[in-house]
């Protein structure tokens, strides 16, 4: 047996595939591209589901991948077992409509027995219980004994999701143990005892499940095989664990050394070592294709896993920041298969650190609010915490909900998950709204995606604004029609366009599709997800039909004005990496016609004076007049030539790379102007965060810029009319004004604190006592909150053990502080619950210490009856 590393066994698999014929893919990023119905890659065919489905045309009927994958359904198995992980690379060969099982058998036995050397007595096949054919193909032209062959059922050898493609399955089998399995009830009982452990599945799609749950067998069946490249590495390098494979065992050293923490010595330091290394390296590789922490969607996964990564390097000692140092490792040992790791280096490790950092300053107050909690219910002998504080913890402290879940169930302390989502309710219906419903593999994905896959469009609209072409398909109502009538909406799919169908930020074209017998307007024009150029119209006059002769026409305003902004993107994005620095990184756009939006990946805000500089630089290069050059070329001379790789273009054989002079370099298949003169003008109008780590800059071009200039100008010849002054002048008038103010301000501050103290006598005359402790309380008007506060004190300090509860109506909201003296706590008085429960009677809440609490309401109104209730509540906590 070989005894090969990782990285080797992931060459040896892609290199041997590609001696079969197969076209070698990069691995697609983690992050789905037009398939909502996924959070993340979990699979290594989840990217290549539109090949598999027809609804688009793959590169080759032949291909090979390794893909990185995340999968968190078992996240609370990571670190207590051997195999559990958030991140693995499946390695895989598919086939789409080309060879089949008489292939792939014989080539899956040849590459484990061959390349891989595995000892043929120590490998087991099952089959589908019916699958003769694979039976026949496994014995007689791979030459497996028959005894090693075990026919399992359903659940174990056929791979099918409700209706769509599927088909029974094979795997290969390895066998730790000693002696020899001879029956199908000895290999299930070795299987659930881990003695034999699978690591490769053949799925033979050959059947197509319909709605009533007939097979029907497909004209032109697939192949789909997955190998866990950690699960081969450990057989290959005769481990029980995949921590203790090479790449990955590197990575739990590193986090052994800096713990100063043996592994192996403890079981729990154990599970906190394998949980560390296993998230750092799912952090990096998700950091590595542009997602970033947040609390929605694949964000909040990410800051998730490094949450908890961080929590368990507190729990074997390590008081500072370290996973920024871990994932050195993980970029050393994978930048060869995955450059992009490399090539963002500094920035991953940015991402990391600074979430970190914002994790260690919550943490310790989160921690020790939750250990109160535990003592709160552990006192009360209760087994459940409330919902609302799990949310609190959540939402101040930024701890994940399965954090604090993990925590309390260390000890034996349940969630109240229904009053937790009940809180979370809008933030999962954001985060639904961005996946979506979408059943990607079955067979309703309604007639945009069931358009012909031999039906295209070509795009001649890089020079072309009009030009003539048939009518291939017409929709309506989400189904196949062969006409559109005059009032009626619907899509129409033509041979040949010049409209641009929004694409990489892009907005899509508007216009006009016209004849003789009929007009329809254009309102936009998109991709489906097998990419097909879809018009969206409203005939206007007139009927238009399948086949007939069209002549379409883009608005030439509109597109003019597009080419403005998306050029002026470009030189936007080679101005920020100059001025900010090479971090930067695009993270989303918007190019339309009337101004440009684009977010990237920055960590503080950007400066008046480096806004400055960024328009200086662009408006610089527009001055110049430089002219916009656009070459196809493959991907890889694209990279040489120093072009920066966007989203679209990624995976294409070949590429379009448009430069402005020597300034910017990208990849792109928009549309752009021939010269940076025509831009004439760009000027940044707002620059704010949009998520952690993300800025987004809008901009506008041309005479939009021109417009944007003369409303400023406007704008500030009113504020000249308003303080009858000139230009010069405004800003010192302005600062005049706000000085008087200011003290103005402060002189009814005053008043109003003196107001309020002339007032102490009349409060202190309602006081009431109860078991020894005075109850002072009273509902004020207009008084702010530090003079409220203020008065709190005074009448604290005139009381020798008392409780103050006042309450303010202010500016249409109600302020509330509570002030208690120290025996006056000592004998059971709380400030915070005794807020929390005023608070409550005018529809707000709050809470503080038992000293000292704040609270605020929304309704006025009932502000009286909230303060009268203040000396029942008192009397309950007062022993």
């Amino acid at each position: 047996m070989n005894k090969l590393g990782l990285n080797e066994i992931r060459e040896a698999y892609l290199q041997f595939f590609e001696s079969k014929d197969h076209l070698r893919l990069e691995s697609f990023p983690l992050v789905p591209k037009n398939d909502k119905s996924l959070l993340l890659i979990n699979a290594g065919m989840a990217p290549l589901k539109p090949y598999f489905t027809g609804l688009q045309i793959p590169p080759k009927k032949r291909i090979t991948t390794c893909q990185k994958c995340i999968r968190t359904g078992d996240i609370e198995n990571v670190g207590k077992t051997s195999r559990h992980g958030t991140f693995f690379e499946m390695l895989g060969n598919f086939s789409f409509g080309d060879y089949f099982k008489n292939e792939v058998i014989p080539w899956a036995w040849e590459f484990v027995t061959e390349v891989l050397q595995l000892p043929k007595d120590r490998l087991y096949v099952t089959i589908y219980l019916d699958d003769d054919e694979a039976f026949k193909i496994w014995t007689e032209k791979a030459g497996v004994d028959p005894k090693r062959i075990f026919r399992l059922g359903k659940d174990d050898n056929f791979w099918e999701i409700g209706q769509g493609p599927c088909g029974p399955c094979s795997e290969i089998h390895f066998d730790r143990g000693e002696g020899v399995v001879t029956s199908v009830e000895e290999f299930i009982k070795a299987a659930d005892e881990d003695r034999v452990v699978e690591f490769w599945n053949l799925v033979f799609t050959q059947f197509d499940k319909d709605e009533n749950g007939n097979y029907n067998k497909l004209a032109s069946p697939n192949i789909d095989t997955g190998m866990g490249l950690e699960r081969i590495a450990t057989i290959m390098q005769g481990n029980n664990s995949i921590f203790e494979v090479d790449t990955i065992r590197n990575i739990l050293d590193e986090v052994s050394k800096i713990s100063g923490v043996k592994y192996g010595a403890e079981y729990n330091s154990d599970v906190s070592l394998r949980i560390i290394t296993d998230h750092v390296r799912s952090v990096t590789f998700m950091i590595s294709d542009d997602i970033l922490p947040s609390n929605e969607g694949r964000g909040y996964v990410l800051r998730r896993l490094l949450r908890r990564a961080a929590r368990h390097g507190r729990l074997l000692g390590i008081k500072n920041t370290f996973l920024s140092d871990i994932c050195n490792i993980v970029i050393r040992d994978s930048s060869n298969a995955y450059p992009e790791l490399k090539e963002k280096e500094d920035y991953i490790k940015k991402v990391i650190r600074l979430e970190e950092e914002r994790f260690s300053e919550t943490i310790d107050s989160g921690m020790e609010i939750l250990k109160t909690y535990i003592d709160e219910l552990q006192a009360n002998k209760e087994t459940q915490l409330s919902g609302e504080k799990v949310f609190g913890l959540y939402d101040t402290f930024g701890f994940p909900l399965e954090l604090t879940q993990e925590i309390l169930e260390e000890k034996n302390i349940y969630i109240d998950l229904a009053g937790f989502n009940k809180k979370m309710d809008e933030q999962r219906e954001r985060a639904r709204a961005a996946r979506a419903e979408s059943n990607y593999m079955g067979s309703d994905n309604g007639a945009l995606d069931k358009i012909p896959v031999e039906i295209t469009t070509e795009f001649d609209g890089y020079s072309n604004l009009q030009l003539e072409s048939k009518v291939k398909v017409l929709i309506k109502d989400n189904e196949f029609v062969t006409e559109l009538s005059e009032g009626e909406s619907g899509f129409v799919v033509v041979e040949r366009t010049p409209f641009y169908a929004e694409m990489g930020g892009q907005a899509g074209d508007k216009g006009i599709i016209y004849n003789d017998n009929f007009e329809a307007k254009v309102n936009d024009c998109k991709k489906n997800i097998s990419g097909k150029i879809i018009h969206l119209v409203t005939v206007e006059k007139g009927n238009i039909s399948v086949d007939n002769i069209v002549t379409l026409k883009v608005d030439e305003k509109t597109r003019i004005n597009t080419c403005k902004n998306h050029t002026a993107t470009h030189l936007l994005d080679a101005a920020l990496r100059r001025v900010l620095g090479e971090h930067v990184h695009q993270s989303g756009s918007y190019v339309g016609p009337e101004r440009l939006r684009f977010d990237f990946t920055h960590f503080t805000g950007v400066t008046e004076e480096e806004i400055k500089n960024v328009e200086l630089l662009i408006n610089n290069e527009i001055m110049k007049v430089n002219s916009v050059d656009t070459n196809v070329m493959s991907l890889e001379e694209a990279k040489n030539s120093g072009a920066i790789a966007l989203f679209d273009d990624k995976y294409e054989n070949e590429v379009r790379v448009v430069s402005v002079g020597e300034f910017s370099k990208e990849l792109c298949g928009g549309t752009h102007v021939r010269n940076s003169g025509q831009i004439g003008l760009f000027k940044i109008v707002s620059e704010a965060g949009v998520a952690a780590g993300v800025r987004r800059i809008e901009a506008v071009t041309g005479f939009n810029a021109l417009e944007y200039l003369e409303e400023k100008h406007k704008l500030l010849k009113n504020v000249e009319a308003i303080f009858k002054c000139s230009d010069k002048d405004v800003v010192n008038k302005i600062e005049i004004q706000m000085s008087d103010l200011r003290e103005k301000d402060k002189e009814i501050a005053s008043l109003k604190s003196k107001i309020a103290s002339g007032s102490e006598d009349d409060i202190l005359k309602n006081a009431k006592y109860i078991n020894g402790v005075t109850i002072v309380s009273a509902a004020l008007n207009e008084i702010d909150k530090n003079s409220l506060r203020d008065l709190a004190d005074k009448l604290r300090n005139k009381v020798e053990s008392g409780v103050v509860v006042l309450g303010s109506s202010h500016e249409g909201k109600v302020l509330l502080v509570a002030m208690a003296s120290k025996d006056a706590v000592q004998k059971g008085a709380h400030c915070g619950k005794i807020v929390k429960e005023v608070a409550a009677i005018t529809g707000g809440g709050g809470g503080g210490r038992p000293d000292m609490a704040e609270a605020g309401g929304k309704n006025p109104d009932k502000l009286k009856e909230a303060i009268d209730s203040v000396e029942n509540i008192v009397e309950k906590l007062v022993k």
